[in-house]
């Protein structure tokens, strides 16, 4: 898609949002997950989605990613896709977009081996490389601010979001 098809369809949304307001607010689309074999796990979601994830070799895995890997891949698609965005609703072509993360965590609170320790990431960081031909790199870093901002998966990792969880035993 060029970035005129993007920028268009975005001031479409905000627009159609502006007037409907409520209509912003929706559920999120589930995804399902089922133990396959071992600790490999499959996720479904709406139409047709996959997404395999399995624990690392060393806890009684590794025939896919693990969970907390697809957690980083998330937050790098997303942080990626909410650049591009941006990008696009201010009429810049970027010509380089690379987003890395990668995480700091400490083991022993997975295995549940110390409950001082949490069982999520200590720390996130997520690295950006940016470009776009004649436009200053202070603009792109403005772009990548506004992203820390707006990235809903960036959003969710530092900022605490209510959790329920509800059981039914069969």
């Amino acid at each position: 898609m060029s970035v005129s098809h993007i920028r268009e369809s975005i001031a479409n949304v905000v627009g159609y949002l502006t007037e409907h307001p409520n209509d912003a607010r929706s559920t999120d689309k589930a995804a399902t997950a089922i133990i396959e074999e071992g600790l490999r796990c499959r996720a479904e979601g709406p139409d047709g989605a996959v997404s395999i994830s399995d624990m690392p070799k060393a806890i009684g895995g590794g025939t896919a990613p693990s969970p907390g890997w697809l957690l980083r891949a998330a937050l790098a698609n997303c942080d990626a896709t909410v650049i591009a965005m941006r990008a696009a609703q201010l009429g810049i072509v970027l010509t380089t977009l690379q987003v890395t993360v990668d995480s700091e965590s400490d083991d022993r609170g997975l295995l549940g081996m110390d409950d001082a320790v949490p069982a999520g990431p200590l720390s996130v960081r997520a690295r950006v490389r940016i470009g776009a031909t004649g436009v200053a790199p202070e603009r792109l870093r403005e772009i990548v601010k506004w992203t820390e901002a707006h990235s809903p998966v960036a959003d969710a990792i530092a900022r605490a979001v209510p959790l329920q969880v509800e059981v039914q035993v069969l």
